[in-house]
C-alpha cells in the first residue's frame, strides 16, 4: 500500500493538502498542525499516508512525519475515535504537547482539545499513556534499534518502557560484537529489564 507521496504542494485547504505528482493532484486529508509544517504552494514535500477504505468511502490521510502517522493509528485504537475524530484531535494539539499531556495524565489539557470530551479524553489516557513517547536515547537510533522497540511493543510492552529498556541494555553491551549477536543480546537484556529482572 502507499507509504508516502512525494511531490509539489498544490495548495492547502481546511484539514487537507493538495500534492501534485506525475500529472496527478492528490487531495489528502491532513491535520492542520501537519499542513502547517509543509512548504507553501510550489514547494517540494513528502507526505506519509494512510488509506481509509470502506464500501461507501475511500480517503487518503496524510502526515508530515512518520511519527505523526503512528500517533494517528494509535488514536484509531481508542474506542470512540474514528479517522475524522483523530484528524481533528491532532489538528488541535501538537505532537510534543500531546505526548506531555498523556505522560502527565493531564486530563484538563486533553479536554481543551476541540472536539474531545471528558470521556474520550479519559479513554485516551488509559489506552495511550506510554505508547507515543520514545526515549531521547533512541531518537537518533539506527533502524535495527527501532525494529527492536517495535518488536517489544508488539509483545505488549509500552513504547517508552521498551525504548528505555533497549537504551539501558545497550550500555552493557561489550564492544566489538557482530551486529546480529549484539541485537540478540539487546533484545534479551531489554526483556529481562522489562520483566523486572534488570
Amino acid at each position: 500500500m502507499f507509504n508516502s507521496i512525494r511531490g509539489l504542494v498544490g495548495g492547502k485547504g481546511d484539514e487537507a493538502v493538495f500534492v501534485q505528482t506525475g500529472g496527478v493532484e492528490w487531495e489528502i486529508a491532513m491535520p492542520a498542525t501537519d499542513a502547517a509544517q509543509l512548504p507553501d504552494a510550489g514547494g517540494e514535500c513528502r507526505v506519509f499516508t494512510w488509506l481509509y477504505h470502506r464500501e461507501d468511502a475511500v480517503r487518503l490521510f496524510g502526515f508530515s512525519a512518520e511519527a505523526r502517522r503512528n500517533t494517528f493509528l494509535e488514536l484509531l485504537k481508542v474506542e470512540g475515535i474514528g479517522p475524522k475524530g483523530a484528524l481533528k484531535i491532532m489538528g488541535g494539539i501538537g505532537q510534543e504537547e500531546l505526548e506531555r499531556a498523556l505522560e502527565a495524565g493531564d486530563l484538563a489539557r486533553l479536554e481543551a482539545v476541540p472536539g474531545l470530551g471528558k470521556k474520550t479524553a479519559q479513554k485516551m489516557l488509559l489506552a495511550l499513556k506510554g505508547k507515543l513517547v520514545q526515549s531521547p536515547a533512541l531518537s537518533a537510533a539506527s533502524s535495527p534499534r527501532s525494529d527492536l522497540v517495535e518488536a517489544l511493543v508488539e509483545m505488549g510492552y509500552d513504547r517508552r518502557s521498551a525504548a528505555d529498556a533497549i537504551a539501558a541494555a545497550e550500555k552493557g553491551l561489550p564492544p566489538g560484537l557482530p551486529a546480529a549477536e549484539g541485537e540478540k543480546l539487546l533484545f534479551k537484556g531489554a526483556i529481562v529489564r522489562l520483566s523486572g529482572g534488570g
